[in-house]
């Protein structure tokens, strides 16, 4: 029982609030579904209390106890990215968006690299580079594993195409604001 107070109070921000401590011992024997996938559990629970630094930082952690993961590699990288981008820390978040890439074969109909580079130009300033890549992504054709997806239940589900197109929409609707703020920018509908 001390151990976990002191652990929880190492992890207190330090300003005293406390919303934004966790139990570290609990979130690193989670396995990456877990961890990272589960909506009310893992990482996510930090986020959700507004506090992406240490959700960041948790992850950070996490990965580093869990050494690689192959391809979740680059999902947790993307994520720690994002989180990194929404408190302003933006060279971080370029450089974990940069390992977040796709292998360009595995990639090619997909569009996961062009959502990169236009986050990526985005947090560079770079309007021109956005939209380029922004235009290559709206030009992708949907591939044929989408015309029949199902969801788990085994019914059909919609999913939209080009994945990702909204927050490129976002970064051009709302230029000029915060990652943060242009990541979640309502796009009007056409």
């Amino acid at each position: 029982m001390i151990v976990a107070a002191l652990a929880l109070a190492v992890l207190a921000p330090a300003d005293g609030t406390t919303q934004c401590q966790y139990d570290r011992s609990a979130m690193m024997a989670l396995d990456l579904p877990e961890f990272d996938q589960d909506m009310n559990g893992g990482w996510r629970t930090l986020e959700a209390k507004d506090c992406a630094k240490e959700a960041a930082n948790l992850i950070r952690v996490w990965r580093e106890a869990h050494g690689s993961m192959g391809p979740a590699d680059t999902l947790l990288s993307w994520h720690e990215g994002q989180l990194r981008a929404d408190v302003g820390q933006y060279a971080d978040a370029i450089r974990l968006f940069q390992a977040g890439r796709h292998p360009a074969a595995d990639d090619a109909k997909w569009g996961w690299n062009l959502y990169v580079d236009g986050s990526i130009a985005f947090l560079r300033g770079d309007r021109r580079k956005l939209e380029a890549a922004r235009a290559k992504l709206a030009a992708l054709p949907r591939p044929a594993e989408l015309k029949d997806a199902v969801g788990p239940d085994g019914k059909p589900r919609a999913v939209r195409w080009p994945m990702n197109i909204r927050v490129l929409d976002g970064f051009l609707h709302c230029w000029g604001q915060s990652y943060k703020a242009a990541y979640r920018c309502p796009v009007p509908t056409p």
